[in-house]
């Protein structure tokens, strides 16, 4: 994958240059792409994702969606401001870090969506943000399945392989919970939402991210073992 930057006055814009949609080719990539009123105005909106930041499904093609995430801030830091972040340059912009992971992911062949560009707009010492990735196909999220009690063994065994083949990248992922596991329509599973998210070498963050998941799995099922998980995760070569 080829990541191609532009700026347009205050935003600076980080795209994917080789394979972009027919609602966005590279000359016409523009700021409003990242806005949710743009997309309502021309009812392009299908859908929207629960969570903090409401990320938006959008109907770009006949045959592709995307998925529109605005970045927003949780917990303390949000009395501040909800989504305002410190300029630290575009590169260390959570915006530009996320987009550069899930490109370097997704050409290792792992299972993350396909980057499409991420928007970063520039006010003085501060910024806003929003990313955009095509959406996967029929996914659900672990979680609805979990609630729903469609989660087998079999399944959790997948999800145990997957978080492995993460781990032996290098992914620490902040925030894995059973939202952020996608089960696709053919039963496999996809690793979503990066933002803070990083590369290195082997340590007991790879424990932190596996309780953090059990903790997020007994919310949604708490009758439910986590074994199937931690076989998959350490029969996975």
């Amino acid at each position: 994958m080829r990541l191609a930057a532009l700026r347009q006055k205050n935003c600076l814009i980080l795209h994917d240059a080789d394979s972009l949609c027919d609602a966005a080719p590279s000359h016409q990539f523009h700021p409003k792409l990242f806005s949710a009123e743009y997309w309502r105005e021309r009812g392009l909106v299908v859908g929207e994702a629960p969570g903090r930041g409401s990320s938006l499904f959008l109907q770009t093609t006949p045959t592709e969606q995307w998925v529109l995430r605005p970045y927003r801030r949780g917990g303390m830091a949000a009395k501040l401001s909800e989504q305002r972040y410190l300029w630290l340059g575009e590169e260390r912009t959570r915006a530009f870090r996320e987009l550069r992971l899930t490109a370097t992911l997704f050409d290792r062949g792992l299972p993350v969506p396909r980057p499409v560009a991420c928007c970063v707009n520039r006010y003085g010492l501060t910024y806003e943000a929003a990313l955009i990735t095509v959406r996967i196909a029929g996914a659900k999220a672990l979680a609805d399945l979990l609630i729903n009690d469609q989660a087998d063994e079999a399944l959790l065994q997948q999800v145990g392989g997957m978080i492995k083949r993460f781990h032996q990248a290098g992914l620490d992922h902040v925030d894995l919970n059973a939202r952020n596991i996608l089960i696709d329509s053919h039963g496999q599973p996809w690793l979503i939402d990066l933002d803070r998210c990083r590369l290195r070498g082997a340590g007991k963050w790879r424990e932190g991210n596996l309780e953090r998941l059990e903790r997020s799995i007994y919310k949604f099922q708490p009758a439910l073992s986590f074994s199937p998980i931690l076989h998959g995760y350490r029969t996975e070569s």
